[in-house]
């Protein structure tokens, strides 16, 4: 239906379509009136113009189809002239009209709070693609659990194949921005697919003999001249066996799938029927979609056909024919049929569209970003990267940085002035590790590391309503990597402005205790701090190192490089701040 659809002039195509959807509904505007005129006249004239009335149907039925398909294909170029229009954004940074997953934010989670996954301006934003509820959910879990390096380097490969598939991708996700747009919940459905099987044997009587019958009835009537009794006898009949499959039919109208939900499912399957993978990741989600002489896309179309059917079964039209014919009969039979064939197999594909969403979402994120960046796994403690750069800053502002943890070194104490790139640079790192860790290439030319769990505690905040003050929430932070280092879990973590939330004297000794603690562990990370009087204890103590961040000041103006250098900050500008915001230090 939209391989003839010219997608490089998305704008240009929709006006035709829209012309010629227009076109078919004023043909059936007119069928539906010729319909009415044979129904007043052969019904008034006893005449056999009523038997007008099937091929109008079948006409009638075509023309909706037909207009169907084109207002599909309107949604469909209406998503991809959106998708043109949000990867723009995307490119600026401009993300605040995005989906901020904010209902996957965790306090308690190692780093999910502190490295901006989820929420305003946030990791999630940029990388979603997803179009359901599922597939949000598990391009979630991607960033919330870091995979092992077997399984990151496996991902890795596979996405990069995926981002190639540029057609693909933006084919993809267009149909699920086209139509999964109210997605209902599958719950019944599942119920509905558990549940016995209503189909009696006795019921083909019924549904064999009902067409027959009733056109004998309409040839007796009409052409015979019979008197209406005979069809109004034959009426009450059929609403009196019909009333046998009312109930069951009644419940699967009510757990159905949406239709438009179904038309998705059907477009992604035969979308990923039609690709040509390489890698056996790929693969591996794609074979559910064939095999034991089924195609997921024509199961999902006939289920479709029926859905069409029964939500219908309201319609003048259809209760005429039903009446007329015993349609209801057949209508029980055929999604009987579906969910003895394919009704154990419906689970699966969904859930295997849930993954190909996040997948989705990871190949496109690679081709827009241009990611050609290569990561290496490595054993111990082990980080090295060369111009790695935070991907929620824009391209034009983002200054790279390179960073190697030194032979021998396990903590790195990062101190300068404000404002200067410490936190950003940390945050950095972090979101470059749940990168890889997702299968991503990192936002950096390389990335050598080791098997790290990471834990970070940079944002900690009071929380009036559980009377918890933010010198608290962050012992509390420091407890969890404790906690940790004690299991003897490899932790890479990242602590922003140590104990900050105390005097000076108590923070100092506090901190070196934890520096001391955390050196005995097999804990490797980054402590920042405006405690100058820290980087002292790279002399005592041979497993740290300083680094920082620096910056000038000339005349009325702080200017920073935003580049990590080796040793301490020889100075700070707090004052300088100060002044600039009014505070006369003379008075």
């Amino acid at each position: 239906m939209f391989e003839l659809l010219d997608f490089s002039r998305p704008k240009k195509e929709l006006r035709r379509v829209k012309k010629v959807a227009t076109s078919l509904s004023i043909a059936r505007f007119l069928v539906f009136l010729g319909l009415l005129a044979v129904v007043v006249v052969g019904v008034a004239d006893q005449s056999a113009i009523i038997f007008l009335l099937l091929p109008l149907s079948v006409l009638f039925i075509w023309l909706i189809v037909k207009f169907n398909e084109k207002k599909d294909q309107e949604d469909l170029l209406e998503s991809i002239l959106s998708m043109a229009q949000a990867r723009r954004k995307r490119e600026r940074r401009d993300l605040k009209s995005f989906d901020s997953g904010s209902e996957f934010l965790d306090k308690s989670h190692p780093y999910a709070q502190d490295l901006d996954l989820f929420g305003e301006h946030s990791l999630f934003q940029l990388l979603n693609h997803t179009v359901s509820a599922g597939g949000k959910r598990e391009l979630a879990d991607y960033l919330l659990h870091q995979a092992p390096p077997k399984l990151a380097a496996e991902r890795h490969e596979a996405v990069k194949e995926l981002s190639q598939k540029k057609d693909f991708l933006r084919l993809f996700e267009s149909l699920g921005k086209a139509f999964l747009k109210n997605e209902k919940d599958k719950g019944k459905f599942f119920e509905w697919l558990a549940k016995p099987y209503y189909w009696k044997s006795a019921y083909w009587v019924p549904a064999v003999l009902g067409p027959f019958a009733g056109v004998a009835v309409l040839v007796f009537v009409f052409l015979l001249g019979y008197p209406y009794a005979y069809l109004s006898i034959f009426l009450a009949l059929g609403i009196v066996l019909l009333g046998l499959v009312f109930r069951p039919l009644l419940e699967a109208m009510k757990a159905l799938p949406d239709e438009k939900d179904l038309k998705t499912y059907r477009f992604w399957a035969a979308l990923l029927e039609r690709q040509d993978f390489q890698h056996p990741y790929l693969k591996t989600y794609q074979d559910p979609y064939f095999g034991d002489g089924f195609v997921a896309s024509k199961a999902l179309k006939e289920l479709e056909g029926q859905i069409f059917f029964i939500q219908n079964r309201v319609n003048l039209m259809y209760l005429v024919f039903n009446l007329l014919f015993w349609l209801d009969f057949m209508a029980l039979w055929k999604l009987e049929r579906w969910k003895k064939r394919y009704g154990s197999r419906f689970s699966k594909w969904q859930n295997t569209f849930d993954t190909w969403q996040a997948l989705v979402s990871l190949g496109a994120f690679t081709q827009e970003e241009g990611l050609k960046g290569e990561v290496s796994w490595k054993e111990g403690q082990f980080f090295e990267a060369s111009q790695i750069k935070h991907p929620l800053i824009s391209r034009e502002k983002c200054i790279g940085n390179d960073f190697v943890l030194p032979e021998g070194k396990r903590i790195i104490l990062l101190t300068g002035s404000n404002m200067s790139g410490k936190t950003t640079f940390m945050r950095t790192l972090g979101i470059n590790l749940v990168l890889v860790h997702m299968g991503l290439s990192p936002m950096a030319d390389w990335l050598k590391v080791g098997c790290f769990q990471l834990y970070t505690s940079m944002r900690n905040t009071d929380n009036l309503g559980e009377s918890v003050s933010s010198f608290y929430a962050e012992l509390s932070r420091v407890k969890g990597l404790l906690e940790r280092t004690d299991k003897g879990m490899p932790v890479f973590f990242m602590l922003d402005e140590i104990l900050k939330g105390t005097n000076t004297k108590d923070r100092i000794m506090g901190s070196e205790a934890l520096i001391r603690q955390l050196l005995e562990s097999s804990a490797v990370g980054i402590i920042s701090t405006h405690d100058i009087e820290l980087s002292a204890l790279e002399a005592q103590l041979p497993e740290l190192a300083n680094r920082s961040f620096h910056h000038q000041i000339k005349e009325n103006e702080i200017i920073f490089d935003y580049k990590i250098k080796e040793g301490p900050c020889p100075d700070f500008n707090a004052n300088k701040l100060m002044e600039l915001m009014g505070i006369n230090f003379k008075a």
